[in-house]
């Protein structure tokens, strides 16, 4: 009886191994689909969204994908008094306190409010983060 048992779990996984093979590619591709990765790893040197790339011996930032990844949940809707880019009445008091101010509040975050340092995200660069600053100061002008 146990033979018997084991030859059918045999049998069935056999068949069943031989149907995985005969897939379609169309449903090869649905599969893979399916299980994709929902995220990425970024290392350092890699080129993600505003953390540094090396192009030659050049450290290339992209402020205005740092902007994206990290800043723009608040800074595009205002979310706890964040100014808002493009918003120039909100932004010009900053603006003259100076851009070393500015970058400060990037890096460091403000005290007693909702911006906290590089936005929440430890794992930018304080360059990566000057460069968002930047982005946010020229389109907020």
């Amino acid at each position: 009886m146990l033979t018997r048992i084991l030859m059918l779990g045999l049998s069935l996984g056999l068949i069943a191994a031989a149907q995985a093979v005969e897939l379609t590619d169309e449903q090869r591709a649905a599969i893979e689909a399916r299980i994709s990765p929902v995220g990425e790893v970024c290392l350092q040197g890699e080129s993600c969204g505003g953390t540094p790339a090396v192009m030659g011996a050049v450290a290339v930032i992209d402020g205005e994908g740092t902007y994206n990844m990290a800043c723009l949940a608040c800074h595009a809707s205002g979310v706890a008094g964040a100014p808002i880019v493009g918003d120039v009445g909100s932004w010009a008091p900053r603006i003259a306190k100076g851009i070393d101010a500015l970058y400060n509040s990037g890096v460091n975050g403000v005290a007693g409010t909702a911006m906290m340092a590089k936005g929440g995200r430890a794992d930018l660069s304080d360059e990566a983060v000057i460069a968002a600053v930047d982005f946010m100061i020229e389109n907020s002008q």
